[in-house]
């Protein structure tokens, strides 16, 4: 009888071992973030209406037509006069910056974010094991990623990942690479660094599809701290429940609609296409229907189903269908929503898709009027705003959606892990009792509404 038992109780012991050894490693293969920071220069780089005539009037081949046209693009886009411009705008090298100034502009978003946060959060370069770095439209050799290293003097075996050309989706990319890396390296800390470089990428030329960013993007950046340290997750801010990428760069117009080019003068800059809200929604789309399963809470999904049914038969008995076609409530697996500020148009498009409050909306509106378009670096703006009127409870979960070149979308969730008390450092400290503003009106039109009214025939210059 005994042989007979252990023959059976052996296997299953086994068994229950590896078990017991799959689930917990799974334990340590989570992805928390213990801090982050987000980048702000000095009050003198701030790019208020006066010197964005300053800048219109040097680039020489602008006409009455492009006046007119860039006047309406940046009071429609909802940028105020408080966003941060790079140094050579100032200098009046935007049209022929150097190697130099470009990597002057990522050192220095580099040096502030990572020493403060270093700082902030006890742990020191050295403990740092896993380190992703994105900035899209600037790459050096060394890369910029080994700057950091040889500034910090980081380990010999630290894991280093340098992305470019991913665009404004690039940080939950980066994330995306810390959350898989962490699956094979327990008892780990990472660092995503996430910003764009603008010197190189200023626009001098006069082609209008590509104008339209200088009205949109700004300086900016932000560096964020992780770990998968089981003994750390009470400790951290919050936990990364789910993320999902989305990528529509097989499709010609989706990948045509957003893209570095020169123009017809030589001048380089970043294409954005009139078919690119039509890429956003159809990668928005998708994305959404993979990741609502993930995060939607049961008796949601079974409401949308029941009525996706109904929408079906009805559609099927008549042209003019009696029931809509349901949305479902994201509201039901998400209390916030970190949106890309990639202009006023983008967080209509998507508060519109979601079926957001001007309260869910609020804190990327703010986010857009303050510091403008950072590209990847936008979604930890909006976090902080978040932060800085104390939105986020423990137990909250925290929705980001982001949108790139190529076409891609990708979003996650976040869950808060404890409650978060007044942070210092906090890049909103300074300013988030004045917002949100009574208005957000632009003071472009009253400075230079005057130009509406101008012949070709007879306008000169600003």
């Amino acid at each position: 009888m005994e042989p007979l038992f252990l023959l059976y109780a052996i296997p299953l012991l086994y068994l229950a071992l590896k078990l017991w050894k799959h689930f917990d490693a799974k334990r340590d293969q989570q992805c928390y973030i213990l801090d982050y920071q987000c980048y702000k220069p000095s009050d003198d780089r701030m790019l208020g209406t006066q010197l964005c005539r300053d800048l219109m009037k040097r680039t020489k081949n602008l006409g009455l037509e492009e006046f007119k046209f860039l006047l309406k693009a940046v009071v429609n886009s909802g940028i105020g006069e408080q966003t941060y411009g790079p140094h050579v705008v100032f200098s009046g090298k935007e049209s022929h910056p150097s190697l130099v100034d470009s990597i002057v502009e990522v050192e220095e978003f580099f040096l502030d974010c990572l020493q403060k946060l270093f700082q902030k959060s006890g742990i020191s370069p050295s403990q740092i094991d896993i380190l992703v770095v994105n900035i899209s439209m600037f790459s050096t050799s060394p890369s910029l990623a080994s700057i950091i290293i040889n500034r910090f003097k980081m380990r010999e075996d630290i894991k280093v990942f340098n992305i470019s050309g991913m665009g404004c989706s690039a940080s939950l990319i980066s994330v995306d690479v810390m959350r898989r890396m962490f699956k094979s390296h327990m008892n780990s800390y990472g660092i995503v660094v996430t910003s764009e470089s603008l010197t190189p990428n200023w626009y001098s030329g006069n082609d209008r599809s590509m104008i339209l960013a200088n009205c949109l993007f700004r300086t900016g950046g932000a560096a964020i701290l992780l770990t998968n340290k089981r003994n750390l997750k009470n400790k951290a801010m919050f936990k990364l429940k789910c993320l999902i990428r989305t990528h529509h760069g097989a499709q010609n117009e989706s990948y045509d609609c957003c893209y570095q080019k020169e123009d017809d003068q030589g001048n380089l800059g970043i294409h954005l296409g009139k078919n690119l809200p039509r890429a956003a929604i159809r990668a928005f789309t998708d994305n959404l229907r993979e990741i609502a399963p993930k995060i939607l809470p049961i008796t949601e999904i079974f409401r949308l189903t029941i009525l996706t049914i109904i929408h079906k038969i009805s559609l099927a008995s008549s042209s003019k269908p009696r029931w809509p076609k349901p949305m479902a409530n994201f509201k039901t697996g998400a209390e916030h929503f970190c949106l890309h500020t990639g202009g006023k148009a983008v967080i209509d498009g998507v508060g519109k898709s979601l079926n957001l409050t001007e309260h869910d909306l609020e804190p990327a509106r703010m986010t857009l009027h303050r510091f403008g378009n950072t590209s990847a670096s936008s979604l930890w703006y909006v976090l902080g705003y978040m932060e800085a009127k104390r939105r986020l409870k423990k137990g909250d979960k925290v929705m980001m959606i982001n949108f790139g070149a190529g076409f891609k979308c990708n979003s996650c969730l976040w869950e808060v892990v404890r409650e978060l008390g007044e942070k210092k450092g906090n890049v909103w400290e300074d300013c988030i009792n004045g917002y949100p503003p009574v208005s957000l009106a632009n003071p472009f039109m009253e400075s230079f509404g005057w130009i509406q009214n101008e012949d070709a025939t007879t306008f000169k210059s600003l």
